[in-house]
This record gives C-alpha cells, structure tokens and sequence, in this order.
C-alpha cells in the first residue's frame, strides 16, 4: 500500500483525503488546527503547520512517505515542491513553486514571455516605495498581496491618493510583506484548471465565474461549459500552455483566474500551484469534463500511471458558494430534504451556534450548492434556487 502525505487538512482538502482512503492509499496528513477535519480522514496524523518545510520533511522522511500533495489553497505549495525535491518523488521544481507564489515575479514572467494580453505591474515592498510610483502608474490598478490566496487584501484603485492605503493593505495581508499593482482589467472572469503530468500539459477545463461585485473580489461560483466561443476557448487554452511554459511548471495541478475584455484579449490574473478550490476538483471538473480528477492528481504524487480521457460522460454543471446573510445561526434547515427535493448536492460546514460573517472573502463561505442539469443555463438557475432557499430558512438569533 502506497503511503500518501496531505498538507493541510481543511474541509476542501478533506476531499483529497477521503478520495485517496477510497482509493486504497495509506494517508497522511499535516495541519496546524488540530481539530482539521482530515484529522478525522487520514489514517495518521499530526499537529505541524504547512508552511514549516523542515518540520514537514522530517515528517515525511520518518513515515517514508510515496508522494506530498497539496491542494485549495497556496499556503503548503513550497513546502509540497520541497519535500518532492528533498525525497525524490514527483512533484513541481522548487525555484517554479517559489516563482508561482510571487505574483509580481509571475507577472512579469508572463510579460516577458507575451503569455497573454496584458501590461507592466509593479512590486511594492513598503510605503516609500508606493509613495515614489503613486504618480508614475496609469490607473485604475488592482493591488494585491504578492504571496496572497484569494481576494484577501486586493483592492481596485482609481487614483494615486489611494494607492498607499492600499498596498498597506496588501502588505499586511503578505506573509513575505510585498504587494503588486498591475492593471485593472474590465472584463468577465474565468477559471481553469490544468495538469502537467510528463511533461504533458492537459487544460482540463475553461469554467465560467460568478464573483462579488466592487470594492469585493470573491467567487460565488463557477459553472461548465464556459460559455466562450470555440476560437476563444481555444485562444484561452493557448495562454495557459505559454503561462506554463514560461514559468517552467514540470509536473501537478494548477488553478488560473483570467478576465477577458470586450475586444476578446486574456489576462491572467492569478495562478496557483495547486488543485483550485471551492469544489473545482472534487465535483466541477468530474461532473463537467467527466475526467477523474483527483484520482489522477493522486496517482500522480506516487508515481502511479494516470488516464486523463473522460471516465464519464460530461454534464453541464454550476456551482454556488453559500455567501448568506450574516447572523448567529439558531436552526439549519434539513439539508438532505433540499438535495432530494432539487437534486443537488450541498457540502457545508454549519453547525448550530456557528456566526456567520459578511460574504467578503472565499473564506466567509459556508459551503456550496452543486447542480446539474441539461443544460447550463438551468444548472446555474438551480444553484441559485436552492443557494437563496438555504439562505431564507436558516433561522438566526
């Protein structure tokens, strides 16, 4: 039985955890919380945070593990890669890894390479250094952390007064202290998902994006197929391979947002080294491509042979993050009747007493709506249908 170490054991990475148990493999896994439900999936487990390389490779080492994954969020990528480098087992470059958690080094990267269609950003240490390039930036430009994950600490800014306040912002929320301001671009953001696997790049898939509207940067879904034309989708799949290229990414998952304008231009946006979150690769890649995704994700870690052609036949499919009003929660309403009733599946984390919190960042969801149906169009309205119900019957204090 092959031996499997998860970093991070968090109610998406669960998911990872709980495939790989199906799987037959012996599962590991690391959290700093030591209440991380994968505690409770994983075969062993153990009290280190992710972002502790040495802590987590003399781990490894000491079980003799056959392969490290990360997944749904950026924070274990390094220490993924090293443990991969340091033991020999498969896993993306160290000095790629370290690149991808760099936003500015990224875009630059893509910059120089014309990866897609968009301009210079600029890499902010501290307040100075935004005081010199206030007046020498065209704006609007979106400032965010360099090493950040998710909407955490972005902000759009319009004028050079305000640039300051918001690469305090950003910096604070960096754990490496840096911000990056690049463009705003207006456009419709997108997702997509893709695998490099022997030095093959497969593009799983282009996923339409629900998101929150200014001065907030979240998801609230995503949904199969995209929506975009052949050519698009195409052009789109092309900026990803040269993306990947560029950045030199050898092997495993990695999750891209881009926008795309009026005048059909891509621009990448955010990359992540690893398998994207918010259901992307336990139910929106399978149900919409039909590709066994996290099966192959794992197989991958331990050197096992993968099969990237659909196992199953796709289905349009939609996803909603449960962004609610806030409040106290009192009564949940009987989650198994709504799934039965309309079909869909809800995976949340609310129990009774648990405050909800303002919908600002992914990390105030409390789960997701996943529907399916004939078409797209419905797939996104039943998401939408059943995500409000949840909302309007949770009785708060």
């Amino acid at each position: 039985m092959k031996k499997l170490l998860m970093l991070g054991g968090g109610f998406l990475q669960n998911f990872v955890i709980k495939k790989a148990r199906e799987m037959g493999y012996y599962v590991f896994c690391l959290d700093a919380d030591p209440n991380a439900l994968g505690f409770l999936s994983a075969n062993e487990h153990a009290v280190i945070n992710i972002v502790d390389e040495e802590a987590c490779l003399a781990y490894a080492r000491g079980k003799n593990v056959d392969g490290v994954l990360t997944a749904a969020t950026d924070y274990g990528v390094l220490t993924m890669s090293y443990i991969a480098q340091e033991l020999e087992l498969p896993g993306i470059n160290y000095e790629a890894a370290k690149r991808i958690r760099n936003k500015a080094a990224v875009r630059k990267c893509l910059f120089d390479a014309k990866a897609d269609d968009t301009g210079y950003s600029y890499e902010i240490h501290n307040v100075e250094e935004a005081e010199k390039y206030k007046n020498g930036i065209k704006y609007p430009v979106m400032v965010k952390p360099c090493d950040g994950s998710g909407s955490r600490g972005a902000s759009r800014v319009d004028r050079g007064e305000d640039l300051i306040e918001a690469c305090e912002l950003a910096i604070n929320s960096s754990i490496t202290h840096r911000a990056v301001a690049e463009p705003f671009i207006v456009g419709r953001e997108y997702g997509v998902e893709s695998f490099v696997d022997n030095g093959k790049i497969y593009v799983l898939a282009v996923m339409q994006k629900d998101m929150t509207l200014p001065p907030y940067y979240a998801e609230l879904g995503h949904a199969i197929p995209s929506g975009l034309s052949l050519s698009l989708e195409n052009k789109v799949k092309g900026c990803v391979k040269n993306a990947l290229i560029a950045l030199g990414v050898n092997h495993g998952s990695v999750n891209m947002d881009l926008l795309i304008n009026s005048k059909g231009q891509v621009h990448i946006v955010d990359i992540g080294a690893r398998m994207g979150g918010n259901l992307i690769g336990s139910h929106i890649i399978p149900t919409g491509t039909g590709i066994d995704y996290m099966g192959n994700m794992i197989k991958a870690a331990v050197g096992d042979e993968t099969n990237w052609t659909p196992a199953t036949s796709p289905q349009p499919v939609a996803t909603k993050l449960l962004a609610l009003k806030p409040g106290i929660v009192k009564v949940l309403p009987d989650f198994v009747k709504i799934e039965t009733e309309f079909n869909v599946i809800v995976e949340h984390h609310l129990h009774v007493g648990d405050s909800i919190t303002p919908y600002r960042t992914n990390l105030d969801g409390c789960g997701y709506v996943v529907a399916k149906a004939s078409t797209i169009e419905h797939s996104i309205e039943l998401a939408a249908k059943v995500r409000q119900m949840i909302d309007i019957t949770i009785l708060r204090k």
